[in-house]
C-alpha cells in the first residue's frame, strides 16, 4: 500500500497492519474481520470467528480483528463495501473471502480447504508428521499379529496425540484383538463428539462389535462339522466366517459370506452382506483386499 499523501495517523494503522496481519501471515492464515461497534451482525459473527481461531490455532490460524472506522483508508485499500466482511490472507495476499461462511461448521470446512492448499507448518501439521509414521508402524505390527505390542505402541501415540482418529482407532483395534474389550470400549467411549463420525472411529467400532460378538481363538469345528452335514446351514456359515474373521483368516472368512449370499442373497434380510461389509471396514476401506472383496460382491450382485 503506498503511503504517499497519508497522514501520520494513517501511516501508522497502516504500519499497525503491517505488524498484525501482512507479517504473521508470512508464517501463519490470518482470518481478517472487518467490524464495527454499530454493526449487530459483527457482534453475532465474533464469538463464532473467536472460537473457530481457537480450535485452529495450532493449525497456523490467527484472528485479526479490524474496526473499519478506525482503519477507514485500509478497508477501502480491501474495497470493504458492508461489514461484517472477512478474508483469509497467507503471505499477504488475499486467499479467500471467508464472508459468505457464518456458521462454525462453514468456516471450519472452508479453514480445512485451504489450509489443503498451503504451506503452513503449525504445531498441529508438525505433530501429524511427527506422528504418521508411528500409527503406521503400530498398524504394521497389529497386522502381523502382534496386538500387545500394538497396544502399547498405540497407547504412546494417544498420549501424544489423544485427538488423532487413526491413534485412537488402532489403540481400540488393538485392545479388541489382544481381548481387552472393556479397555477398547472404554477408549472409544472417550472420542470427542467433534471425531464421533470419522472414518477411522467407524472402523473401530466394527472391529469392536466385531470382537464383541466373537472373541479371538473361537473354536471352529462345530460350525465346519454343520455345513459338512447341510451345505444350505447359512446359520453355520455366517457363524463360522466371524470365527474365521476373528482368528486372522479374512479369505476364509469372506469365502463362507459369499457361498452364502450366492446361494441365498436375501437370507436373513441379507446378514451376510451386511457382515461381509463390516469385515470391510474393519479392514479398512482402503487395503487392496477390501478392493478386491468390493469387485466380488459387485460380481455376484450383479450379474
Amino acid at each position: 500500500m503506498a503511503t504517499l499523501g497519508m497522514s501520520a495517523a494513517e501511516r501508522e494503522a497502516l504500519e499497525t497492519f503491517r505488524r498484525d496481519v501482512v507479517d504473521p501471515s508470512m508464517a501463519a492464515l490470518v482470518i481478517l474481520d472487518f467490524w464495527a461497534e454499530w454493526c449487530g451482525p459483527c457482534k453475532q459473527l465474533t464469538p463464532i470467528l473467536e472460537k473457530v481461531a481457537a480450535d485452529y490455532a495450532t493449525k497456523g490460524v490467527k484472528l485479526v480483528k479490524l474496526n473499519v472506522d478506525e482503519n477507514k483508508t485500509i478497508a477501502a485499500q480491501f474495497r470493504v463495501q458492508s461489514i461484517p466482511t472477512v478474508y483469509a490472507i497467507f503471505q499477504g495476499q488475499l486467499v479467500a473471502d471467508l464472508t459468505p461462511a457464518r456458521t462454525e461448521g462453514q468456516l471450519t470446512r472452508a479453514l480445512d480447504q485451504i489450509l489443503s492448499q498451503i504451506p503452513i507448518e503449525g504445531e498441529a501439521q508438525q505433530l501429524e508428521a511427527e506422528i504418521e509414521p508411528l500409527i503406521a508402524m503400530g498398524e504394521e505390527v497389529l497386522a502381523g499379529g502382534d496386538a500387545e505390542r500394538a497396544v502399547s505402541i498405540f497407547q504412546q501415540i494417544v498420549e501424544m496425540a489423544p485427538e488423532e482418529p487413526g491413534a485412537v482407532s488402532g489403540l481400540a483395534r488393538a485392545l479388541a484383538t489382544a481381548g481387552r474389550l472393556d479397555e477398547a470400549r472404554g477408549a472409544l467411549g472417550s472420542v470427542p463428539e467433534k471425531l464421533a463420525d470419522d472414518p477411522a472411529i467407524a472402523r473401530a467400532r466394527s472391529a469392536v462389535e466385531l470382537a464383541s460378538a466373537v472373541p479371538h481363538g473361537a473354536d471352529t469345528s462345530e460350525f465346519e462339522k454343520r455345513i459338512a452335514a447341510d451345505p444350505e446351514d447359512h446359520e453355520a456359515r455366517y457363524e463360522l466366517a466371524g470365527a474365521l474373521m476373528a482368528n486372522g483368516d479374512r479369505d476364509g472368512a469372506a469365502d463362507q459370506l459369499f457361498e452364502v449370499i450366492a446361494r441365498d442373497r436375501d437370507w436373513n434380510e441379507g446378514a451376510a452382506r451386511k457382515r461381509l461389509l463390516q469385515f470391510l471396514e474393519v479392514v479398512g476401506l482402503e487395503d487392496p483386499w477390501t478392493g478386491a472383496q468390493r469387485r466380488r460382491l459387485s460380481a455376484i450382485l450383479f450379474t
